[in-house]
């Protein structure tokens, strides 16, 4: 019978560690020099509705909206089911929001340029920023709570082959996988929104089950061999025997993410492609911290702290 090749992925580990390392800090770097985006409901801002008639052209609304108020601004257009009549949504992410000259300015602007569109407006709403900070702080809170839970079921779960250093290793595997998911928000330029807290949540409990997985093969094999492997083999080993099992699974995945993404993007839905992109990179990252840190990672605690 063939022997299966089995990869040296602990032996390997500084190569892995110096490419998160790089990851991790060119996100930094990226985040420092062209800043973060942030939506709405974190930076505050003014939403404003307008009713229209017929077809109207987006780019030289967005362009004349831009030139009256000196904002950036976001469109999207939608349908009211009730009037059966057209809405034009203009964001402005702005900490001072809109004030009444600037919204009768642009008013008058959008109804002299498109005359024979009937535009008017329906309605604006001023977001509070303090909202979204306690919502953002709040989420926070959920993943530092799920953080410590994650710690203390592995500790218990896998107390045979020292939990507590297992777990702290799994959780440091998915911050670097919650840096590559705002590497993502950052680097496409989508503005941190509640997308961002939710893409987090999902990978923490996605990522980990593949890295619970390799424990609980650790630990099987422990049991069998007893003292036989040292820590780096035992580690190795389960990697090994797990790898096929953690890559389908996740390609699986990953694939019918990729065609959300692939169809969001073709129709232009902006609020399920700034989900579904940066959770496709989350969940790349989480095979690549499953297999390639946390049980390399584990074996550098193990080690060091058997030579003290």
């Amino acid at each position: 019978m063939k022997q299966r090749r089995e990869f040296d992925f602990v032996g390997k580990r500084k190569i892995f560690f110096a490419i998160s390392s790089l990851l991790i800090l060119g996100t930094i770097a990226f985040a420092f020099i062209f800043g973060v985006e942030l939506d709405i409901g974190f930076k505050g801002g003014a939403i404003i509705t307008y009713s229209y008639t017929g077809d109207i052209d987006n780019a030289k609304v967005e362009a004349l909206t831009e030139k009256t108020i000196g904002y950036k601004v976001t469109l999207q257009n939608s349908e009211n089911s009730a009037t059966k009549e057209n809405n034009l949504v203009i964001s402005l992410a702005e900490p001072k929001g809109l004030t009444s000259d600037q919204q009768v300015g642009l008013t008058d602007a959008l109804q002299k340029e498109f005359k024979d569109h009937n535009i008017k407006m329906s309605t604006i709403n001023n977001v509070n920023p303090t909202i979204g900070k306690e919502f953002f702080i709040k989420s926070l809170v959920a993943v530092a709570f799920a953080s410590i839970l994650i710690i203390i079921y592995v500790a218990i779960r896998f107390k045979k082959i020292g939990g507590w250093s297992a777990g702290v290793m799994a959780v440091v595997a998915l911050i670097h996988d919650v840096l590559m998911v705002f590497g993502t928000f950052v680097i496409f330029r989508i503005p941190l929104d509640d997308n961002f807290m939710a893409v987090v949540l999902t990978i923490l409990g996605y990522s980990v089950n593949d890295t619970i997985v390799i424990y609980d093969r650790i630990r099987e094999n422990k049991t069998i061999q007893g003292n036989k492997w040292d820590v780096g083999t035992l580690v190795n080993k389960s990697v090994n025997q797990t790898l096929t099992r953690s890559i389908n699974t996740s390609v699986a995945t990953i694939l019918a993410m990729t065609c959300v993404c692939v169809v969001t993007f073709a129709f232009g839905v902006t609020s399920i492609l700034s989900f579904a992109l940066p959770l496709v990179i989350g969940m790349i990252s989480g095979v690549y911290s499953t297999i390639f840190i946390a049980g390399p990672l584990w074996v550098v605690w193990k080690t060091r702290k058997k030579k003290v």
